[in-house]
């Protein structure tokens, strides 16, 4: 099989496309004819050094959509997708063209997405899902989500689908005119200081639930949440350190949840995949559309581009 991997972390240029002996199952385990497989920026920081439990050599990529052709024979010919812990990092991942996981770390695909569709969602999704969850958003929830990502407009979604009520603040104006065409209503992120004002004028009440999706906006988030609110963290700056007004935040007694997908198994990233799947069956969430598909053979190219900054999502297609 032709697959991507990297004999050490540290460089990009670490990584190359090779052949390899096609995976065989084990005991409890399926092998994964992989369709597609999602680029995250998670994926580059990974082959960079970022995660110091990575173990080399290794095939990276966490999310993947494709058919199961070896296992138990009760799942042959099934259609699933998937994510969680370990592909990529701990066990060889889904940038090759065969991939092998538990039997019980795979969802089935919902019919209502493409395996690119599927394959860009694993991330995105499962972050916004647990943010929600543990943020306790429901029907009535007044919601702010600081971003213009894949995870800020998969918790977007997902959050409208629960009834919650959503504004969107993003950095560019274009950005902003974008959610407006797809009904959503969003603000152009404006100084720090300002940010409690012009959430309250478009919202009509401080949120209960911030998600802030940069890292950046953590100290603004406190300022401008309700009382007995919660913020949800997934990332942060480069130093990994942020000063936050906590008298503020014990004033308010509000609550700062910080979300990691990382922490999650395949099994249990699969239970999370099928409760998302059904919002994507019912239509309650629309199938992604901004995302652009790259062949294998462009795939470091793809690669290096996300590491010099672009943030466009990317589905990996085998040749």
């Amino acid at each position: 099989m032709r697959a991507l991997i990297f004999s050490a972390t540290g460089s990009l240029g670490n990584l190359t496309l090779t052949e390899r002996p096609d995976p065989e199952p084990g005991e409890g385990e399926v092998r994964v004819a992989v369709r597609a497989a999602g680029l995250n920026p998670s994926d580059v920081k990974n082959v960079l050094g970022r995660f110091p439990y990575t173990t080399t050599p290794r095939i990276p990529g966490r999310d993947f959509a494709g058919v199961i052709d070896a296992g138990p024979a009760h799942m042959i010919g099934l259609e699933v997708w998937g994510s969680g812990k370990g592909p990529g990092f701990t066990r060889d991942g889904s940038h090759a063209e065969y991939l092998v996981v538990p039997a019980n770390g795979v969802s089935r695909k919902p019919a209502a997405l493409s395996f690119a569709q599927a394959a860009v969602s694993g991330v995105p999704y499962l972050t916004a899902l647990e943010s929600l969850e543990r943020c306790q958003v429901k029907a009535g929830t007044a919601m702010l989500i600081i971003g213009a990502g894949a995870v800020a407009r998969a918790a977007a979604g997902l959050a409208r689908a629960l009834g919650a009520r959503v504004i969107l603040a993003a950095r560019r104006a274009d950005q902003v005119e974008h959610f407006g065409d797809q009904g959503l209503r969003a603000l152009t992120l404006p100084q720090a200081n300002n940010l409690a004002d012009e959430v309250r004028a478009l919202l009509g009440e401080a949120p209960e639930v911030i998600l802030d999706t940069t890292g950046f906006w953590l100290p603004a988030a406190v300022e401008t949440l309700a009382p007995f609110g919660r913020i949800a963290v997934i990332a942060a700056p480069t130093s990994g350190r942020v000063d936050t007004p906590i008298i503020n935040l014990y004033r308010r007694g509000g609550s700062i949840v910080g979300i990691n997908s990382m922490l999650h198994e395949l099994p249990a990233s699969a239970a999370m995949l099928d409760r998302i799947g059904a919002f994507f069956e019912s239509g309650e969430v629309p199938a992604p559309l901004e995302f652009q598909e790259i062949r294998f053979s462009d795939a470091i190219d793809a690669y290096h581009q996300i590491d010099a900054g672009s943030s466009k999502k990317r589905a990996l297609i085998p040749d």
